[in-house]
């Protein structure tokens, strides 16, 4: 039984990352017919995203089907109450990106892509913390590791330096843009995690 509950959280989980990939193409496709044809930063980030979500879902078929040698290595914890935590981990996350991406508005992208007219948003979910969808994404990802496979902690591992990174420097535009208003933002505003990181 532990199983089957652990094998129903882990097929919950890859479809919240299937809606994250879907709503990042859509709104992607969306921007794109607006800046042109280039190849942006965040539409590179969800197709990635989709990629590794299917090799998961591989492997994790190929655990149930035994056909990996030590299969149960790769779950974390087969207790249903993990499984369910790491499911509502993964739901917060991931729905905190989509709240994040969707307040952005037509602000999407900047300061990565230049915008006309951009503002400054410090509402909804950036009221909490400057960047919520990277501290969705990193959610979403720590609740699938505990939820589903160790193995969501190599995209933890990797994507973690990468968003503090871009976190950073997205930052240091947005102060060269937004100079007063935007430090007084940082000064009551974690960047991550609330009251925090």
């Amino acid at each position: 039984m532990h199983f089957a509950a652990l094998t129903l959280y882990g097929w919950l989980i890859f479809a919240l990352w299937l809606t994250l990939v879907a709503y990042w193409g859509l709104s992607a496709g969306s921007v794109m017919r607006g800046v042109g044809s280039r190849w942006l930063w965040w539409r590179e980030i969800a197709v990635r995203l989709g990629v590794f979500a299917l090799v998961v879902l591989t492997v994790r078929v190929a655990i149930a089907d035994h056909a990996l040698p030590s299969g149960g290595l790769y779950a974390l914890d087969s207790r249903i109450s993990m499984g369910l935590f790491g499911l509502l981990l993964c739901a917060y996350g991931i729905g905190l990106a989509i709240l994040g991406r969707t307040w952005l508005g037509r602000n999407w992208g900047m300061p990565m892509s230049p915008k006309e007219n951009p503002e400054l948003v410090t509402t909804g979910p950036y009221a909490w913390v400057r960047h919520p969808i990277y501290s969705g994404l990193l959610l979403a990802v720590l609740g699938s590791a505990i939820g589903q496979s160790l193995l969501w902690l190599l995209p933890l591992i990797a994507y973690g330096p990468h968003f503090i990174l871009s976190a950073r420097r997205e930052e240091k535009l947005l102060s060269e843009r937004f100079p007063e208003a935007y430090r007084a933002y940082m000064r009551r505003t974690k960047m991550l995690l609330p009251f925090v990181l």
